[in-house]
């Protein structure tokens, strides 16, 4: 069984939905492969998919290396991927299957408080962030390469609470299709909408979070 580094939170139709996506998720990348598998939510939201058949361990890396994995085994100096659980102003804390506080200083991305890099970032609660394990745990290299990326080009609007499908509806719907590049999967429920040039990131935050019943945060370059 792999337990996949990102939480199914929401309740009722949107469950039911969020499931059916991860399934099809799941289902796409191991559908070339001679498995079973089974797709199941833990106690703490994080899915679990447990996985049977010939390509087993196949399938088991391919889920760990999409999603990352929540483990109970963790090594200094290992990565991993933990989800935004919380924040103030001394850390951002992460949930890894336990919880791991990210210090100001080991966040390496610039001046300002958790609180306040958090909103520069579009650090959406349940975003799911690479670590590195340690007495102090620090954000992986990797991770802060991608949230210093996201602080360029047109910008950005991180949300929570959706599937992509979901948001590009929306944004569809209230007409702004021709304003992004794409929506990029983050996990299962949280996403980024890639800004053109020329598009006001606050102004599309304001015009789809009306329809979105989400937590909306601009990334503006």
């Amino acid at each position: 069984m792999v337990v996949l580094a990102t939480k199914v939170y929401v309740e009722g139709d949107a469950r039911e939905r969020a499931l059916r996506s991860l399934g099809a998720q799941v289902d796409n990348a191991l559908g070339d492969l001679t498995v079973e598998y089974d797709v199941g939510v833990r106690h703490d939201d994080f899915p679990t998919v447990t996985v049977d058949g010939p390509d087993a361990v196949v399938a088991r890396n391919l889920l760990r290396e999409e999603w990352g994995e929540i483990t109970t085994d963790f090594e200094a100096g290992a990565q991993y991927v933990g989800t935004v659980a919380g924040w103030d102003e001394e850390a951002i804390t992460l949930d890894a299957g336990e919880h791991v506080e990210v210090s100001r200083s080991d966040l390496g991305l610039g001046p300002g408080s958790p609180s306040q890099i958090r909103t520069r970032f579009g650090l959406v609660q349940h975003l799911p962030l690479q670590f590195v394990y340690g007495e102090s745990s620090r954000l992986a290299d990797a991770e802060r390469d991608r949230l210093y990326e996201w602080s360029r080009g047109g910008g950005r609007v991180n949300y929570n609470s959706a599937t992509r499908s979901e948001v590009r509806a929306t944004v569809n719907r209230a007409g702004h299709a021709g304003d992004v590049v794409t929506v990029e999967r983050c996990g299962l429920l949280e996403g980024s909408v890639v800004c053109r040039e020329g598009t006001d990131p606050p102004g599309l935050l304001a015009s789809i979070g009306k329809h979105l019943r989400a937590e909306l945060l601009c990334v503006v370059p």
